[in-house]
């Protein structure tokens, strides 16, 4: 009787360890959550919303213009932003008369409101070309006037970027997929 309560005492502690690994190796390298903190997304992504950070996809290829992304915050610790790519290394962009242009042409932004400008920052100046550095990338958030983004802190680097956002799954009422626009 006490070997078999001990053997049914080591299947389940070997059943959740196997778990715990499990859980262990996807969230480190596969998929992870998180939780959109602030106005910076709106209206695509609301304060509060949960989602699934994919990590895959960008050690198999470039990030793309228009991804969503999670990244580690340049200007605080222990924090992530969630943003979208809006210029690739080697390219040109600036902004001018509320409008962002990425090498001369204006970018055409369908996933923010038609009426909201974008200024520039302390980093981003009016009218002023800069080009991205190699391994860099240019990110917005979509409510531009509440956003903490490269107008201010500049590019970010790749190996800041935790992963790729891909699926709300709360609240329930706006659970499903989102894909990046097509440039």
């Amino acid at each position: 009787m006490i070997r078999r309560a001990i053997a049914f005492f080591f299947d389940i502690l070997q059943t959740i360890v196997l778990a715990a690994a499990i859980f262990v190796i996807i969230y480190l390298f596969v998929a992870q959550p998180h939780r959109v903190q602030g106005s910076s997304m709106e209206p695509n992504f609301l304060n509060s919303d949960y989602i699934l950070t994919e990590k895959v996809s960008y050690k198999l290829s470039e990030p793309r213009r228009g991804d969503v992304i999670v990244f580690e915050a340049p200007n605080r610790a222990n924090a992530d932003y969630i943003k979208r790519i809006i210029a690739l290394p080697n390219e040109v962009m600036h902004v001018a008369d509320g409008i962002v242009y990425v090498n001369d042409e204006p970018l055409p932004e369908t996933y923010e409101p038609e009426s909201q400008r974008t200024s520039p920052g302390s980093f981003l100046k009016e009218g002023a070309d800069y080009t991205v550095p190699a391994d860099t990338y240019i990110v917005l958030g979509d409510n531009r006037p509440h956003s903490s983004d490269s107008r201010e802190f500049g590019p970010i680097e790749r190996d800041s970027i935790v992963g790729r956002a891909i699926f709300r799954y709360w609240p329930p009422e706006r659970m499903g997929q989102f894909k990046s626009p097509d440039y």
